[in-house]
């Protein structure tokens, strides 16, 4: 049953990452919701499922499936100039998987992983980028104002409603249970109901001495 729902969760974010790759404004390098889908997948599962719904929205691509940025899918995408970002998608869950292990489910956490996640694929994407254009002269600083420099505000807002999104829905204590995360709430309920001896002796030993 277990391996059933995490096939269901990896086939769910795979499909959530093709279909936020769609909503897109086109530029050199298209604005799309690709890395807050996969910034929301990471944080909501944690774990392999995460990098199993990324590596196979990037395999399905590469064979074919129309399911990059304007329903675009083959090889020739990866090896166009922005090939780089995609494959750098890969490194996000990696690095976010890394910072849950280190640092449990700490909000700040979460939300510097998927900074330093984003850094990493803006990294993959421009060096990417400058090998392809090595036919004419370009400058780290040119690609970086092709590359990264516009999108910043944009993957900034993305990362911050991508936290905030998935803390609401982790509060939610059967959205934690059928993800298999530890369920708060029932761990609060254990700790009150451990408590609750020691408070009924002090109430029965207080009603005596009156």
């Amino acid at each position: 049953m277990k391996r059933v729902r995490d096939l269901v969760y990896i086939a769910l974010f795979t499909a959530l990452i093709a279909v936020c790759a769609q909503i897109t404004i086109p530029t050199t390098i298209p604005f799309t919701l690709q890395t807050f889908a996969i910034f929301l997948a990471v944080a909501m599962l944690r774990d392999f499922r995460a990098l199993f719904s990324v590596a196979i929205y990037i395999f399905l691509g590469a064979v074919g499936v129309p399911v990059f940025a304007g329903f675009k899918g083959g090889f020739g995408v990866l090896a166009s100039a922005t090939g780089g970002f995609i494959i750098g998608f890969i490194l996000i869950p990696i690095v976010m998987i890394l910072f849950y292990k280190l640092f449990k489910y700490k909000i700040w956490a979460s939300a510097l992983s998927m900074v330093l996640g984003l850094l990493l694929c803006y990294l993959c994407g421009s060096l990417w980028f400058g090998l392809v254009y090595t036919a004419r002269s370009i400058t780290f600083w040119e690609i970086l104002k092709i590359c990264v420099i516009p999108f910043l505000l944009f993957d900034t807002a993305k990362i911050v409603l991508a936290v905030i999104l998935s803390d609401r829905l982790l509060r939610i204590g059967a959205v934690r249970r059928s993800l298999n995360l530890p369920d708060r709430e029932i761990k609060r309920k254990a700790k009150e109901s451990k408590e609750k001896p020691i408070d009924n002796d002090l109430e029965r030993q207080n009603s005596l001495n009156q």
